[in-house]
């Protein structure tokens, strides 16, 4: 019996920036790879928010899911996520209902919590300099919910009779709880906080309600994945996104390096450290391995989906990983 027979796999993309590169053409990449997906068979293709980083194209997600969809005809599209504290839920609601009238039955809104970016960035984006805080995040929420059901004093046309399905997107415990009291599905960051991966999960299961639109838990675990034909390739390619992964701990966001010069780095013994407690809980390596990996992931924690986002230098690494990771889970 083939991983997919009991999971769903899909794809997370940051629409990775690589040195020599430009964010142009990082963008037309996203673009490339979200056709050669759908052929491939993937279930879903999301896109994250980050803002301030250079080797991230990925900074407005309603405005690159459109693209994606407009080339693309089956799989679904959605965000992972757009992190409400930082969007009024007007303006989401009035551009995600868009998205799902023009691609009915196929777009997803993955909703976080954070502002997921630096304090400067985020008083940026919400023209405030008053005190950042995710507290108001359920109220927040709740008023998103509401323009689509039309509840709210002001009608947001697009999104009336036009909710796309909207996930909780979470590191933590708080978004799980709440996820689960809402009865939405959630989606855990396993790539940048695996050791919450389980206890997070429990959470969720353990207080779902059934709603309207799900009545049992759906819970998605996003891994970063980087498969090649031998272990030692696969580590190689994995250097630039290790990398990248410290600089941006050290607050020194850059471009995503080639493996030469992720390989060239003067790394210290405690930033060796730091890339082992962050990249040993991922699956990295040849198709083999990579299989284990990802069976034992989905045995572990119980998965309905697996979304994979591969982070390497070269589009067309990225390419054949996903080909790779299809060969051994289909």
């Amino acid at each position: 019996m083939a991983l997919t027979d009991t999971f769903r796999l899909s794809v997370l993309d940051l629409a990775p920036v690589g040195s020599g590169s430009t964010s142009g053409r990082a963008l037309r990449n996203s673009l490339e790879l979200a056709r050669r997906i759908e052929e491939l068979g993937f279930h879903r293709y999301w896109v994250a928010e980050h803002h301030n980083m250079p080797g991230i194209a990925s900074a407005a997600p309603a405005v690159l899911i459109a693209q994606l969809a407009a080339v693309t005809r089956r799989m679904r599209i959605g965000s992972g996520g757009v992190m409400l504290p930082n969007h009024p839920p007007l303006v989401v609601a009035e551009q995600f209902g868009t998205l799902e009238a023009v691609h009915p039955g196929r777009i997803d809104l993955g909703i976080g919590r954070a502002p997921g970016t630096d304090t400067r960035t985020a008083q940026a984006l919400r023209r405030s300099t008053g005190p950042l805080s995710a507290d108001d995040f359920p109220q927040q929420l709740t008023e998103l919910m509401r323009y689509f059901d039309g509840k709210n004093a002001i009608a947001a046309a697009p999104a009336l009779g036009n909710r796309p399905p909207i996930w909780l997107l979470g590191s933590s415990g708080y978004s799980a709880r709440v996820a689960g009291l809402l009865g939405l599905p959630f989606a855990f960051a396993h790539h940048f906080a695996a050791e919450n991966t389980l206890p997070a999960l429990e959470i969720y299961r353990s207080s779902f309600r059934p709603s309207s639109g799900l009545e049992r838990p759906y819970a998605m675990v996003a891994a970063a994945v980087i498969c090649a034909e031998t272990d030692e390739r696969a580590e190689w390619l994995a250097g630039p996104a290790a990398l990248s992964m410290l600089k941006l701990r050290m607050s020194r966001p850059e471009v995503l390096p080639t493996p030469e010069e992720a390989a060239a780095y003067p790394y210290t013994e405690l930033d060796r450290e730091l890339i082992r407690q962050r990249w040993g809980s991922q699956v990295i390596g040849s198709p083999e391995t990579v299989r284990k990996g990802a069976l034992d992931l989905v045995e572990r924690t119980e998965a309905d989906e697996l979304m994979v986002t591969t982070i390497v230098h070269d589009h067309a690494d990225r390419v054949r990983s996903y080909e790779l990771i299809t060969d051994v889970l289909s």
